[in-house]
């Protein structure tokens, strides 16, 4: 059955049709609703104001990052979406691959280490490459930019193709006192399967078994839009194939994860924690049906409360706690962030904790110790946001108006100021345009996956930032979005939007098509 979207859309001209009292009340309903203390999360020990900044660089920046209600020409730097960083080299599959414009020239160099760790193949122990063991013994991967292609998104799996860059993750409720206060002090982000871990693992290091093979199956959904235009998208179920280890816990959720892309997550750890604070709006105080929550996780380096910024939940308030999660989730390395040198192994799996691991007494403690950590954490923070393309582009520029208008920016925020006392220098006081607010929502029981991680639930997600959405099919040759590939453009990815999105979706559908393809340019702007 085709699902009709029935929204009246009127024939009448663009100009026209967005309303002078809409764009006249434009600013006001993009102004960012303050947090405080009705917060469901405790973010008391968090800074509520930029303490950063003098009172004259607070006025400034509230100005310069104010939503624009013109769109008759493109902002000022509006090109530039990673402010001074942003890479302006030409546009091919290494176009998310460059280094921040403006790192130093020794930093450059780190970043070049940094980049051949990223694309390291690990094997498995004992190795003559003893600096290169460690591998597994269970893992999705065997290097970082084996998941992370070019630097960019990663693919659900198509037909013959591998899953190498998704993989599912595994999560069941509390069941005890403990595990219940784990959760809630933030001390665990979810609960592994008693057998299989926190995500399952398709390969293995010759002689032991992987732990089982991801299984997708797709069912049509056709969506009829308000000018009759028909779209089909697939909604995905999810079960697991060739289980080596026995069943999986009848409460384990299964929740699919594709890569994401690497863009500009240094400029991301720098936004001042007020700035993503001012946005939350849990309650939904002023009415507008948003009401983003910010996201916590004990940073591993102070042991502290953060904001979590990364992750399709937002589970990881660092980029460092997220390379150290990936090397021991993913390719099984451990990290003195994670020490355990069986990655994701458990206690059930004597057989994979009866094999040999890397680490070596002589290179340090880990698998990958601090030297290690540290260059794919700086590389990771310093790959650059490219350039915007187009700007002043009239279609472009149309699509904008229309973004802004049917309410994505109330999620998609346009733009930060990050802070003044950003860890690297070249982070600090950038004008930055990632098209996110880095809050949790709730999307919808279309996108639900059930599974809570941290503060998130079974229906929230993270805003993910779209710069560089544009260039996916050029860095990675695919078009497949959302947290699990389902989207095959970024028409199905916005029609997939529902809970506090679902007004925006709507406004979508109901758009004539030369609408539709003008705010579809915007994006591929990005």
């Amino acid at each position: 059955m085709t699902e009709k979207f029935s929204a009246p859309v009127s024939a009448a001209p663009l100009g026209r049709r967005i309303m002078p009292s809409l764009l006249a009340g434009l600013a006001a309903c993009l102004v960012l609703a303050a947090g405080g203390p009705a917060l469901a999360q405790d973010l008391s020990g968090l800074p509520h104001i930029r303490d950063d900044l003098s009172e004259k660089d607070r006025a400034r920046v509230e100005k310069v990052v104010r939503p624009t209600t013109s769109f008759d020409a493109p902002e000022q730097f509006e090109t530039m979406q990673g402010g001074a960083g942003t890479t302006t080299k030409l546009v091919n599959r290494d176009s998310l691959s460059q280094f921040s414009a403006n790192i130093s020239f020794a930093e450059e160099e780190t970043f070049k280490l940094g980049n051949a760790l990223f694309r390291k193949l690990w094997v498995s122990a004992p190795s003559s490459t003893q600096a290169s063991d460690g591998l597994g013994p269970l893992f999705n991967a065997r290097a970082c930019q084996s998941c992370h292609i070019k630097d960019g998104r990663g693919h659900p799996p198509e037909g013959a193709a591998d899953a190498t860059s998704m993989f599912l993750r595994l999560a069941r409720p509390a069941r005890t006192d403990e595990e219940r206060r784990a959760l809630e002090t933030h001390m665990a982000a979810s609960l592994p399967d008693p057998v299989y871990g926190g995500q399952l693992q398709d390969l293995a290091v010759p002689g032991l078994k992987a732990e089982g093979r991801m299984v997708i199956d797709y069912r049509d959904v056709p969506v009829e839009l308000g000018d009759g235009t028909v779209v089909t998208l697939r909604a995905p179920s999810y079960s697991v194939a060739d289980l080596g280890y026995g069943p999986l816990d009848p409460e384990t959720t299964l929740s699919p994860r594709m890569t994401p892309p690497m863009t500009a997550l240094g400029l991301v750890e720098a936004i001042h924690p007020a700035d993503i604070i001012a946005l939350a709006d849990p309650d939904d105080r002023d009415g507008d049906g948003i009401s983003g929550r910010v996201a916590l996780a004990r940073d591993p380096a102070t042991g502290e409360l953060a904001i979590g910024r990364f992750g399709w939940k937002a589970q990881n308030a660092t980029v460092r706690q997220q390379a150290a999660g990936a090397f021991s989730g993913d390719i099984g390395i451990s990290t003195p962030d994670v020490p355990g040198n069986y990655g994701d192994c458990t206690e059930a799996q004597t057989a994979c904790l009866e094999l040999p691991h890397g680490e070596q007494a002589d290179l340090g403690v880990s698998e990958a110790p601090d030297p290690v950590l540290d260059l794919v954490t700086f590389y990771s923070k310093n790959l650059a946001a490219p350039a915007r393309r187009d700007v002043d582009d009239p279609t472009v520029l149309a699509g904008k108006q229309l973004f802004y208008a049917i309410g994505c920016t109330s999620c998609h925020t346009p733009k930060f100021v990050t802070s003044r006392t950003a860890e690297q220098e070249a982070h600090r006081f950038q004008l930055i345009w990632p098209y996110s607010d880095f809050l949790l929502h709730d999307m919808g029981e279309g996108l639900a996956d059930g599974q809570q991680v941290g503060v998130a639930d079974g229906r929230e997600w993270r805003t993910p930032p779209l710069w560089g959405v544009g260039l996916t099919q050029v860095v990675n040759d695919h078009t497949f979005f959302l947290h699990d590939g389902r989207a095959r453009n970024l028409t199905e990815a916005i029609l997939w939007h529902g809970g506090e999105a679902q007004a925006a979706r709507d406004g979508f559908a109901a758009l004539e098509k030369s609408d539709r393809d003008a705010l579809l340019k915007f994006l591929e702007s990005l």
